[in-house]
């Protein structure tokens, strides 16, 4: 299903994002029956400044990389939010390294040694967010974030993982959107590929939710409420740090407010975990 489009990515965007736009709201009601939902291709190229041949070859995948004029002018044609316009930027820049690229991804020593000091939940995951290396805590906390398993994977497959969350839906949805997010710059390399192509054939959930082409940002996310088996009912926030270097590599920690029952209760968990 993904396999056939893994190298138009810029294409199914724009398709998606112009399906989404009433012609009303750009002032172009009232032009005859319409077979498609949302604009045309040709009112989009109106609203944008360019040929409407032009603008078939982007969502064909003809021309993979416009300039980010043109993708400004299609993200105001198209009514984009901040978010989504940084997602269309991305999607139409070339990789910044071959997209199957098979290197191994090491985390830095640091961070590694933060990751031990921290004294919080944490984990370090890529862009694929596979799991690159977790301390003690993290994996108290959720036994699915070691090293070697993927976050979308344990999420949609996991039975465990799916009861640990009392918002599994509104997480999962969070998952997916910020894992459109993060493969935008790899422009569909093989990894993605196979990660969307097993998960959409195992998880209806997770079809319905990668074809909605949701983006979100990397801050303000909300609050995850857990049913830990062992602590009982947990909200934590979670940060998401970028680490520098060339990987796209994110820090991610899990913690409380000082003096809340949250924060209690996580002691509690820290105190339970096992020391390696």
């Amino acid at each position: 299903m993904f396999g056939m489009h893994r190298n138009n990515l810029l294409g199914a965007y724009l398709r998606t994002c112009r399906g989404r736009v009433s012609p009303g709201a750009v002032g172009l009601e009232g032009l005859g029956p319409r077979r498609v939902a949302g604009l045309r291709r040709e009112e989009v190229a109106l609203l944008a400044g360019i040929s409407s041949n032009y603008y078939l070859r982007l969502e064909q995948g003809r021309d993979r990389h416009p300039s980010e004029q043109v993708l400004e002018s299609l993200a105001r044609a198209l009514r984009l939010d901040p978010t989504e316009t940084a997602h269309l930027l991305a999607l139409g820049r070339p990789p910044t390294r071959p997209v199957d690229d098979p290197r191994l991804v090491a985390v830095p020593a640091s961070i590694g040694r933060l990751l031990e000091a921290v004294g919080l939940p944490a984990f370090v995951q890529d862009e694929h967010l596979d799991v690159l290396a977790s301390n003690a805590l993290a994996r108290a906390l959720s036994p699915a974030l070691r090293p070697g398993r993927n976050r979308l994977l344990s999420v949609f497959l996991d039975p465990d993982e799916r009861d640990l969350f009392a918002d599994w839906d509104l997480v999962a949805a969070h998952l997916v959107a910020s894992f459109r997010t993060s493969i935008a710059a790899s422009a569909g390399d093989q990894r993605t590929s196979e990660l969307v192509d097993e998960l959409s054939a195992r998880d209806t959930r997770f079809r319905e939710l990668w074809e909605r082409h949701a983006v979100v940002n990397m801050v303000d996310r909300p609050p995850v409420r857990f049913a830990h088996p062992l602590v009982g009912g947990l909200t934590l926030t979670r940060d998401n740090l970028a680490i520098d270097g060339p990987n796209a590599l994110r820090l991610m920690i899990y913690h409380a407010a000082p003096g809340s029952q949250d924060h209690d209760r996580l002691v509690r968990l820290r105190d339970a975990a096992p020391s390696s």
